[in-house]
């Protein structure tokens, strides 16, 4: 049988006492800290020697993306093109991955315009050609039309560096796939100067 000692009221007077004073000293700790700026120390020497080891690292691989003042620049030129024919069109701009960077409506583009723009501009880096090409192989591929968030019209160019593709851009919007690659293919120029 087990004997259960009675603990004395001043032990639990200091027991208490010292619980209340930590929970104090811990809530004056946060507030202190979260008063105090906050200052970021530089990476340590050993920090900066292992990202150097990184970049060598051969099972890491690096890639090139547009930067939003380059795809946005894209975007406007090809928007502005396809003003000076008065047509109205939207233009979009996607990284290597697909994923939207930049998408300009232009002032009356019809609503179909915009899905088909971020389409076109997924499928033209995707494949790294233009779309009015990959139009011309459904002939003898068909199911390539199956692939989701593709669309196998002209309007749609790749934006490349060391002929790899790092973004594409697609138009919509004007009456003929041959206008809204002219558009696009405008974006891409503007890069290059």
């Amino acid at each position: 049988m087990k004997q259960v000692k009675k603990v004395s009221q001043r032990t639990r007077a200091i027991a208490g006492g010292a619980l209340v004073a930590a929970l104090a000293l811990g809530g004056f700790g946060a507030y202190a800290a979260s008063a105090a700026p906050v200052q970021t120390p530089a990476p340590a020497p050993a920090a900066q020697a292992d990202a150097k080891t990184d970049a060598k690292n051969k099972n890491l691989t690096q890639s090139t993306h547009l930067s939003i003042d380059a795809a946005t620049k894209a975007a406007r030129t090809a928007l502005d093109a396809a003003k000076k024919e008065n047509q109205r069109v939207t233009v979009a701009v996607v990284d290597r991955n697909g994923n939207t960077i930049v998408t300009l409506r232009g002032d009356g583009a019809g609503p179909q315009s915009y899905e088909a723009a971020q389409r076109k501009a997924y499928t033209a880096v995707s494949w790294n050609a233009p779309t009015s090409v990959l139009a011309g192989r459904l002939a003898q591929t068909p199911t390539l039309k199956d692939i989701p968030g593709t669309l196998f019209l002209g309007g749609g160019a790749p934006v490349t560096a060391k002929n790899a593709p790092i973004a594409g851009i697609g138009v919509a919007g004007a009456p003929s796939g041959d206008l809204d690659e002219k558009f696009a293919q405008a974006g891409v120029a503007a890069l290059n100067k």
